[in-house]
């Protein structure tokens, strides 16, 4: 029922060098809140280490209530207590991560009307694809969440059910295929949002080159 998280990063990248005049040029400003963009993204990244060791966890917990029997019904009961308190837990982090993402969008649609003043073609051209791919990305995270929090409730629902002495094995077996399923979905949409971002990321390195922004990429 655990899904290891994958979901890539940003880099951050510094801009080295400006232009001699004192107020930034219009690539200079986009360079800015991309960048702020990534640095919004810095509570997303802390919570993915996180939400794994928590996921890890429930997993031990759910293998040890697997191998019980129902004799050991109060200790059932007393480890799918532990798996939801576990899964609030997790609840609690992803909305963290969520607000982080949300906050970063919010910095990002700033570069819009910025893209519009551009003058160079190339650079324009390279701008409008990197906001493309970018708004598909935050679209992708947006589907991956619901669908996180989904399997979630999917499973606070499956911990809520073995604490009932008289639950049937078929009910269990159902319940049970529907949280691999919606974790599939879950993967599903986790390859597109990693997709998005390894081609964004691409897609920012080609505008900061075409619009001749000396800058020096560090990795978070």
């Amino acid at each position: 029922m655990r899904i290891k998280n994958l979901l890539f990063i940003l880099p951050t990248i510094l801009i080295v060098l400006l232009a001699a005049c004192s107020s930034q040029s219009t690539e200079e400003q986009i360079h800015s809140h991309l960048e702020q963009a990534v640095e919004l993204e810095a509570e997303f990244e802390n919570q993915q280490s996180a939400i794994t060791d928590l996921e890890v966890q429930e997993q031990e917990i759910y293998n040890q209530i697997i191998d019980l029997g129902m004799e050991d019904f109060e200790q059932i009961t007393e480890l799918s207590n532990e798996a939801l308190s576990i899964i609030d837990q997790r609840e609690e982090k992803i909305e963290l991560e969520k607000q982080s993402i949300e906050s970063s969008q919010e910095e990002f649609a700033k570069i819009e009307d910025l893209i519009s003043d551009l003058e160079d073609t190339e650079v324009k051209e390279k701008a409008e694809t990197m906001y493309g791919v970018m708004d598909d990305r935050y679209s992708a995270y947006i589907k991956l969440n619901k669908a996180y929090v989904t399997s979630l409730e999917l499973e606070r629902a499956l911990y809520t059910m073995l604490q009932q002495e008289e639950i049937e094995q078929e009910e269990l077996t159902e319940h049970i295929n529907s949280i691999n399923e919606s974790y599939e979905q879950v993967l599903n949409l986790n390859e597109q949002f990693n997709n998005h971002t390894l081609e964004y990321n691409a897609l920012k390195k080609e505008f900061y080159e075409a619009a001749e922004l000396v800058v020096s990429y560090e990795q978070n």
